[in-house]
């Protein structure tokens, strides 16, 4: 029991000895590990986990190194094989993990930014239709109260204000049919009926269902083509892009201008254009044309016709252009805009 307690008592001697030697030569390599952390704090999740499982590794071989006077003993070698091995096992493993915490990291970072972009489109949805339908339907109501007063009793004035209430009706129709085609497309809830289809029979529809309010707003609608493509859509859909691209060319351009539709192809795509003369859209606005309920600001020709929309019409097109699995895009042209949609040709 004593030469036990002696021995005790020179193994707690002997580490106290060299424990001082330990902790000169490993904190150094803490301190600098915990710099090159510091200089990386921007850098890849990767790479910093990775430096972190190093730095005990390194530390700790450092130590060892140091207490056994860099005499290279089967002990010491021991030692550093046993390090070598915590590294080949810890650092691979550290890279694996790091892309992993990284790559969920992007996705969370991208889901708390696509549901923060989707609070405040639905924000602003609520607050355009809120302000959209106030007005037909204040307008509605008061055309309604003076027919039901009789203060309007002439044949005439009530045709008139029923004409006038029809319009309003058709109206909040249009808007309400906009907000739920734009709910199955964010929704996911849209099914589309693929099959071949002529693109001049769509452009002919749609420029036939525009051309009332074209002639009533004095604007010349002009459709050409290099050829005329098959694309792989559904027809309903095709109709409503183009509708209601050309319904906002038209909306957007003064009385005598001129509304173009060219159609061709581009390689595997078939490309369609709308240009109009808007005015232009200024260059940090480009990219917020197709958002929910946006309508520019006053670069844009200002809509007196009380035809205006509810701002939905853009951004139902690109959803129905991305459900094709197409493209959409603008950019200013000349002395206005140009919308570019570029849809997947059918095949042969």
């Amino acid at each position: 029991m004593i030469e036990s307690g002696e021995s005790f008592g020179q193994m707690l001697a002997h580490v106290w000895h060299i424990l001082p030697l330990a902790v000169a030569f490993t904190l150094p390599v803490a301190l600098v590990g915990g710099l090159v952390l510091y200089w990386l704090r921007r850098g890849s999740l990767t790479t910093t986990l990775t430096v972190l499982v190093l730095i005990p590794v390194l530390a700790t071989l450092t130590g060892v190194l140091a207490i056994s006077g860099f005499m290279f003993t089967p002990a010491l070698m021991t030692m550093l094989l046993v390090c070598l091995l915590v590294a080949l096992v810890t650092v691979p493993a550290a890279v694996l993990l790091g892309r992993v915490i990284a790559r969920r990291s992007v996705w969370e970072r991208e889901a708390r930014e696509r549901e923060r972009a989707g609070e405040a489109a639905r924000r602003d949805l609520v607050a355009w239709i809120s302000h959209d339908l106030r007005s037909p339907l204040a307008g509605i109501r008061a055309m309604a109260e003076a027919l039901a007063d009789g203060i309007v009793s002439e044949k005439d004035e009530v045709a008139d204000y029923a004409s006038r209430i029809n319009g309003e009706t058709a109206r909040l129709s249009a808007m309400v049919n906009d907000l739920f085609e734009l709910s199955r497309i964010t929704a996911g809830a849209l099914r589309l009926t693929m099959s071949a289809v002529p693109l001049q029979d769509v452009v002919s529809d749609a420029l036939a269902a525009q051309t009332v309010v074209a002639n009533q707003k004095k604007v010349r609608v002009l459709a050409d083509a290099d050829v005329w493509p098959v694309v792989t859509g559904s027809d309903p859909e095709l109709a409503r892009i183009v509708r209601n691209l050309v319904s906002n060319a038209i909306r957007h351009t003064p009385p005598d201008g001129t509304v173009a539709i060219r159609v061709g192809v581009e390689g595997e795509e078939a490309l369609l254009s709308v240009d109009d003369g808007c005015g232009g859209i200024p260059e940090d606005e480009l990219d917020r044309v197709f958002d929910v309920a946006f309508r520019g600001t006053q670069a844009r020709t200002p809509d007196r016709s009380g035809s205006a929309g509810g701002g939905l019409g853009l951004a139902i097109a690109k959803g129905l252009v991305e459900a094709h699995r197409g493209r959409i895009h603008v950019h200013n042209h000349g002395d206005g805009c140009r919308f570019e949609v570029r849809l997947p040709l059918a095949a042969s």
